[in-house]
């Protein structure tokens, strides 16, 4: 009876709906638009969270997630250009339906398919989340700090690039959550007698330099995209269509709750696996790439079903494994929240909402997926530079309204440059971020259980959670280093034989 109260209250005397729905539109915008990813989407909007309700703005990113992963496919479907990463498998039979006429079909069947996939990912998300929760609560010091490096090593593991360079990634995180007051002692630490730093570094300004400033860079010296003249519809698929479309969305549902589990997965992977065994699995798989239903359901379905599925680990351990995740833990941490079994326990209304905000939202797809794709074809008909002018204006006076301070607008600019120089090395975001937001959880966690054992390092190898954490972050490591040789080995080999052939 209580969790029914609670929703009523929820739906009827709060701004979790109109959260959802707001967060559902901007998503599906900001998707539409190549070059904003899901989580640069989420970012945008941080700044502006800080005076909301927990709850509210909890259920504004999350929706905004759910909204930018359907707004990806548009530009996919009818551009060629995926306006997330995860919509890029899309574009494989999604365009191939435009170019044969079928351009309506396809959006149709996206946005069917995300609904499913958004939906069974919501079942998974609510059964699953607090029974995994409970397991925390066997946790210690030591523990955490082990469920930390974890995070981190398999993160930094799994990134695109070299293995060295996601661990530098994530140590220069760490660095950055060293600024400002000692956990433990509480003396300042590296703020140069700046005031604004002795507060520490928030995350949101180093989400928001690193993902939307950067990119902002990379998109200013890139080529115009083509446009899109002819009118579009959306066609929602037949019955019989939607029973041909089964098996590949069950495959779909299936991926995006494995690539949700798994730390370092995320919508993209999940869809390339997805493509490829509804193809293995097709009764026509000759028709793929060639304009294939199963082709564009597959795909879709996973990358939604990813959205909700992502957010298990999140609220169950406070270990976000994508950019998105990581945007909405940062969201948690700007009203004092902490994801694990205290959140259900002292902020069931948070979690509640979130539930609600999701389910509004996944139903909402299905109306606004029709209703905003002419604008969402205005927007991609727009030149750049108006789009990049928008954006910058609202990072600039989003960050602006936070504390009133030149400094931090400085500071997001910083960061947009070692962004912009990230990704012309070839460094990941996500470590780097995740050090940011872990890095108080592992350093106090550190500190707490050298205090416990008066500086002995042996109570780690007394906890066996933690033990068991640490050797997997090692196994890790080991097996990316290993593939990273193998790999170089092969390169080396490749190119011995290109110069035997061709001297």
């Amino acid at each position: 009876m209580d969790t029914i109260s609670t929703l009523f209250g929820l739906a009827f005397q709060s701004m979790v709906i109109p959260a959802a729905l707001a967060g559902l539109v901007w998503g599906i915008l900001g998707g539409a638009l190549p070059g904003l990813s899901a989580s640069i989407t989420m970012a945008l909007l941080l700044p502006f969270t800080y005076t909301m309700e927990p709850v509210t703005a909890v259920v504004l990113l999350a929706s905004t997630y759910i909204g930018a992963e359907y707004g990806g496919s548009i530009p996919a479907i009818l551009i060629r250009t995926p306006g997330t990463n995860s919509a890029a498998a899309t574009v494989i039979d999604g365009y191939e339906m435009k170019r044969q006429g079928r351009a309506g079909e396809a959006l149709g069947i996206s946005l069917w398919s995300g609904f499913l996939g958004s939906m069974f990912g919501l079942v998974m998300l609510v059964t699953m989340t607090e029974p995994l929760s409970w397991l925390a609560l066997a946790f210690r010091p030591t523990s955490y700090f082990g469920l930390g490096i974890l995070g981190l090593s398999v993160i930094a593991s799994m990134s695109s690039g070299s293995l060295l360079k996601g661990l530098a990634s994530a140590i220069v995180g760490l660095m950055i959550a060293t600024v400002g007051a000692d956990p433990i002692a509480g003396i300042n630490r590296f703020t140069f007698h700046v005031p604004e730093l002795l507060g520490g570094i928030e995350p949101v300004l180093v989400m928001i330099g690193l993902f939307a400033l950067s990119e902002l860079m990379v998109q200013s010296g890139a080529p115009p995209l083509g446009g899109l003249k002819e009118q579009v519809k959306v066609r929602l698929p037949s019955f019989a269509m939607m029973k041909r479309l089964r098996r590949s969305q069950t495959i779909g549902c299936i991926m995006g709750l494995f690539e949700g589990l798994t730390p370092g997965g995320g919508g993209s992977i999940a869809a390339f696996m997805s493509y490829n065994e509804a193809r293995r699995w097709s009764k026509t798989p000759e028709a793929f790439g060639k304009g294939s239903e199963e082709g564009v359901a597959a795909p879709e379905t996973a990358n939604n079903t990813v959205a909700s599925t992502t957010l298990i680990p999140l609220l169950s351990f406070g270990i976000p494994s994508s950019n998105s995740t990581a945007v909405l833990l940062g969201g948690f941490l700007i009203h004092g929240l902490l994801p694990g079994p205290r959140l259900f326990e002292q902020n069931a209304d948070v979690v509640t909402g979130l539930y609600l905000g999701s389910f509004v939202a996944i139903v909402g797809q299905l109306l606004f997926g029709i209703l905003l794709l002419p604008v969402c074809v205005w927007l991609v008909n727009r030149p750049r530079p108006y789009l990049a002018g928008f954006i910058l204006a609202l990072i600039l006076s989003g960050i602006y309204t936070l504390d009133h301070s030149l400094f931090h607008l400085g500071f997001v600019l910083a960061m947009g440059l070692v962004g912009y120089l990230m990704r012309r090395a070839g460094f990941p975001f996500l470590p780097l971020i995740l050090g940011v937001v872990l890095g108080h959880m592992v350093e106090s966690s550190y500190r707490r259980s050298l205090v416990l054992s008066g500086g002995d390092h042996g109570i780690f190898l007394e906890d066996p959670i933690a033990v068991g954490l640490l050797s997997l972050s090692l196994a890790f490591i080991l097996f990316s280093l290993g593939r990273e040789v193998l790999d170089a080995r092969k390169a080396r080999r490749a190119a011995a034989t290109t110069r035997e052939i061709h001297p």
